[in-house]
Parts: C-alpha cells; structure tokens; sequence
C-alpha cells in the first residue's frame, strides 16, 4: 500500500453509514477493497451504506453462507464477499472467483486473509478495531482518498 490515512472513529452506527457515504463516492469500477476485523466490528454494516450509497434500494444480506452476493448498480457490477466460512485458501480458487475480479467490478471482501495470497491486491484495505463505545478505521490505499472525518 503506498498512502496510509490516519484513522476515522465512528462513534456508532449512524457515524458508519455516514463515512460509508463518503467513502462510496469515490469507488470505480476496478476496485477491490479487503475488510478486516473481528466478528461484529461493523464490516457488513459498512457495507450495506456503501451499497444504499451507490444506489441499492433493497435489503443487503450477509453472505456468510452464499459467500458472495452480487449487486447491479448504476456504477456497475459489485461483488460483496465474505470468506469467513472458508477452512482452506483453496476453497477460493474451486469457487471460481478469480473472475470476479476485473476492470468493470467492484469487489467488497470481507475475511481476505482467509483466502491467503490467492487475492489479488487490494486497491483499498480497512482494519476495524472494536473500541469501548464505537469502531476506530484503519485505512490503506493505493489511490489517494478525501475522507470525511465522521464521530
């Protein structure tokens, strides 16, 4: 990653979706961003106000158990994964989504590092810390990002 962003605090879960909504701005087609944190730090919930966002008008499922679920925007196509199940990296490459993974997607990854090596770099990653009242946001990117401050 070449810039790192000093850290966003986000007090609860209206200050999420509002960084969520800055954040949404500026993703493009090509994208992919890695989401890091330990069970109900916010990762899905980031997610759901990315995509509300970008324009979804339904609900936003986990895919714990589908392990991805597609969405089609206004923006494009956008790939919303969760790889915790996963017991074995391989387990990604029988799936078939490397394919996923191309200039006209966005691609949202929850538990990469349950993948290992076998993803193919991020262009945004967010490490979620769980604090005593709020989450605190770690994020690396490659591209540079005007991130609104949110509590």
């Amino acid at each position: 990653m070449i810039n790192t962003y000093s850290t966003q605090v986000l007090k609860d879960e209206a200050a999420t979706l509002a960084f969520a909504q800055s954040f949404a701005s500026q993703l493009k087609q090509g994208q992919s961003v890695y989401l890091h944190g330990d069970l109900g730090a916010g990762k899905t919930t980031l997610v759901r106000g990315i995509l509300h966002a970008l324009g979804h008008q339904g609900k936003v499922k986990s895919p714990t158990y589908t392990i991805v679920e597609p969405y089609q925007l206004t923006l494009g196509q956008l790939y919303h994964f969760d790889c915790y199940r996963f017991q074995d990296p391989e387990e990604w490459e029988a799936a078939g989504f490397r394919d996923y993974f191309n200039p006209h997607s966005i691609c949202l990854v929850e538990w990469p590092e349950k993948v290992g090596d076998l993803l193919p770099p991020a262009t945004i990653e967010i490490r979620f810390d769980i604090l005593p009242e709020g989450r605190q946001l770690h994020i690396s990117s490659l591209l540079p990002l005007a991130l609104v401050h949110t509590c």
